[in-house]
């Protein structure tokens, strides 16, 4: 899964999810401003930096499932039983 990081990593500038936001293929995370500055290409790895999905906040879940769930889900639930 994508990691929607919180901030740009040039300027500091808060990304919220719903923000739009540039990656490149190792989700170091830009800014539009900083993106535009740097023609497009990331600093760190230097790979095109293209612009992150947006998850609205109104489909994000407030509590995400924890490892445990993730690791070991409920089978019954799974199948339908």
């Amino acid at each position: 899964m994508l990691e929607l990081r919180p901030n740009c990593e040039c300027c500091d500038t808060d990304l919220a999810p719903a923000d739009q936001a540039y990656i490149c293929s190792f989700e170091c995370t830009f800014c539009p401003a900083c993106t535009s500055k740097m023609a497009g290409i990331c600093p760190n790895c230097g790979g095109e930096l293209v612009k992150r999905p947006v998850r609205p906040a109104s489909k994000l879940k407030a509590n995400p499932p924890s490892l445990v769930r993730l690791l070991k889900p409920d089978y019954a639930e799974i199948i339908g039983s």
